[in-house]
């Protein structure tokens, strides 16, 4: 009897494999060394290898499609519901040998080792940003101890590192002067490291039809398009824009029960960074607005005025998802509404 569908539980050493008949009788269910596990799949006829979207998925999901096998991702919160009692890797891969073959599972698309490498700037980059983030925190809070107050934003800080390096120091005795210039030099430093890490975005962003397509959107600029184009490709994975916006945490939750539909906050859920993007853009652009109200079209200026303003962004960004779906699936330009 031959395998039809293979559970893979991910690990760093020791895999975990369930796999099962066309009718869904267990045929094994084993643990395999990481050393042994490709020379086992390269002797299973082709089949469906259903696993984890988790650290190194998309790599075997590479791996065992070159061997001719049919890899589906799934949510881990997707396959969690068909865990039995107890919690061992030969129930997990169980249920993940379950989940792959519900007809209405989601599934996670593989990227390519190109998406991956480009994302990997974006993470490093975000890194770097919170690094700045807790190293602003410190000068400014080591500075106010001594009764120095500096004005809001990165741009007064790292003015303020700059004069401090040139030796313009604030009154305050040397010790704390002197870790104040230790801050201050690595704030500078991390300051040069986005810098570089924001050039890379830029020219993958340049190098790639579809994200210079999206740079022709309001509010959308080399790093949010590169981090789309990186993290979902094509786009083709998504039915519909709204399916996207879904995606990326921005439609209402609902709670609907006996008829009576209850709609909540966005859902949050899907890709934390790229929906942060969004929004921050669409805020850019909303402020932008504000100020030049003839320059924007109908929509825009009706729902700022009429929704509170986080509001309104929020409402932007989840129509911006929609109509990035539109650009990167028809492949056409962005066009500026008319009214």
């Amino acid at each position: 009897m031959s395998v039809k569908t293979v559970g893979l539980d991910l690990a760093k050493d020791v895999f975990q494999v369930h796999g099962i008949s066309e009718n869904g009788r267990v045929i094994f269910n084993k643990a395999i060394k990481r050393a042994k596990l490709l020379a086992f799949f390269e002797n299973l006829p082709p089949c469906i290898v259903g696993m984890e979207a988790c650290g190194s998925s998309h790599h075997w999901g590479r791996t065992l499609r070159k061997l001719g096998h049919d890899v589906r991702l799934m949510p881990a919160n997707y396959v969690k519901p068909y865990v039995k009692r107890g919690k061992t890797d030969a129930v997990d891969a169980e249920a993940i040998c379950e989940a792959v073959r519900r007809p209405t599972m989601r599934f996670v698309e593989i990227k390519t080792e190109d998406q991956q490498a480009v994302l990997s700037i974006h993470r490093t980059r975000d890194l770097t940003v919170r690094q700045r983030t807790q190293m602003a925190n410190m000068i400014r809070s080591l500075l106010r101890e001594f009764g120095h107050i500096l004005p809001l934003g990165v741009g007064a800080v790292t003015a303020f590192a700059t004069r401090h390096l040139d030796g313009d120091q604030p009154d305050m005795p040397d010790i704390a002067n002197g870790m104040l210039g230790m801050q201050c030099y690595q704030f500078i430093g991390l300051n040069e490291r986005i810098a570089g890490y924001s050039k890379l975005i830029q020219q993958h962003a340049l190098s790639s039809s579809d994200a210079r397509r999206l740079m022709r959107m309001p509010g959308i600029g080399p790093i949010t398009a590169s981090a789309i184009v990186a993290t979902i490709g094509d786009a083709q994975q998504f039915r519909t824009g709204r399916d996207l916006a879904a995606w990326l945490g921005l439609t209402p939750l609902n709670k609907s029960s006996g008829g009576k539909e209850r709609l909540g906050k966005i859902t949050k859920k899907g890709d934390r960074y790229i929906r942060k993007l969004l929004v921050v853009g669409m805020t850019s652009r909303a402020v932008m607005a504000k100020r030049s109200p003839e320059k924007v079209d109908l929509w825009t200026a009706k729902i700022i005025a009429d929704k509170p303003f986080r509001l309104a962004t929020t409402a932007m960004a989840n129509k911006a998802a929609r109509i990035i779906w539109a650009i990167l699936t028809k492949k056409q330009e962005y066009r500026q509404p008319a009214f």
